[in-house]
């Protein structure tokens, strides 16, 4: 099966304003993503996940290396055919409605479906955007106009998305549903390629993550391999016996962190005096496992 990307030995500098130097953005990345797999791209800000991106889909030119898409150099618009893309601030033409957004994107991309406007209907929909398929995207707010970037690029069909932090601007349910979304996209054998600075984010979609740090791919590795045992989980409870280990957070809530291989005791002491559980999650931050990858910590 040919991988859905191939980066070898990637290089993109840029020239500095008003001087003859200039700035390497990325310097020999490579890095392979299979098809049907999903893949978390992560790192700091200037990290190069963005250049990356932009030579992917061809709105850059690498300085040095190269790129494919399913086998396709990524210089030959040919590559881009049923290809997705949504960036991290996408400007939509503020005069066309949802609708019409999406009717375009499927006749550039020559995807050719039967009931087009019942095709693009279904997709507002279940961005939650039925209600207002046809006002336009002038007043609509930032994380409305990222829902209509997102239906875009799925209503495509496409075999890879590509997708430049997907969530930002979205509330807590638009966030929800659009992790859902993906998930099922995923689970139909499509090929995603995120970047995100939510570590959970990364956790919930990706079956591998690379971590970038100026310009250099450090580590390529899954979730589950972040930092091992040593990992604080974060453990929120309702209750009114004191266990060891928790602290009161305000009355009759408690919250502690405790290492993932101790986890299962914690719970289990938890259990026996009472306890509702409230929350349980990784407290690990994307620096934090930034340093862990890279060997700082």
């Amino acid at each position: 099966m040919t991988n859905a990307i191939i980066i070898e030995r990637l290089d993109k500098s840029y020239r500095k304003k008003w001087t003859p130097s200039s700035v390497l953005a990325l310097r020999g990345v490579s890095l392979t993503v299979e098809a049907g797999e999903a893949f978390g791209f992560i790192g700091a800000n200037g990290a190069g996940k963005s250049t990356t991106i932009k030579i992917l889909i061809g709105l850059i030119r690498a300085s040095a290396g190269s790129a494919q898409i399913f086998g396709v150099p990524v210089d030959d618009p040919r590559s881009r055919l049923g290809l997705g893309y949504v960036p991290e601030n996408p400007y939509l033409y503020d005069y066309l409605t949802p609708l019409e957004i999406l009717a375009m994107g499927m006749r550039l991309h020559r995807v050719k479906i039967d009931r087009l406007e019942a095709h693009c209907r279904q997709w507002l929909e279940r961005l939650g955007l039925a209600a207002v398929a046809g006002k336009p995207i002038r007043s609509f707010s930032k994380g409305m106009t990222q829902r209509v970037a997102i239906a875009q690029a799925l209503c495509l069909q496409p075999r890879l998305l590509v997708l430049d932090e997907p969530l930002s601007g979205l509330d807590p349910i638009g966030r929800r549903d659009v992790v859902e979304i993906l998930s099922d996209y995923k689970r139909s054998g499509g090929t995603l390629f995120f970047t995100s600075h939510v570590l959970h984010d990364v956790e919930r979609l990706a079956d591998r993550f690379g971590l970038i740090h100026e310009g250099v791919l450090r580590a390529v590795r899954a979730p589950a391999e972040l930092s091992g045992d040593q990992e604080q989980v974060l453990v929120r409870t309702f209750g009114q016996v004191p266990v060891a280990g928790m602290r009161e957070d305000f009355s009759g809530r408690w919250i502690g962190e405790v290492p993932r291989a101790d986890l299962w005791p914690r719970l289990e002491a938890l259990r026996q005096a009472g306890h509702v559980l409230l929350e349980v999650r990784p407290t690990l931050s994307l620096e934090v496992a930034f340093m862990h990858a890279v060997g700082k910590s």
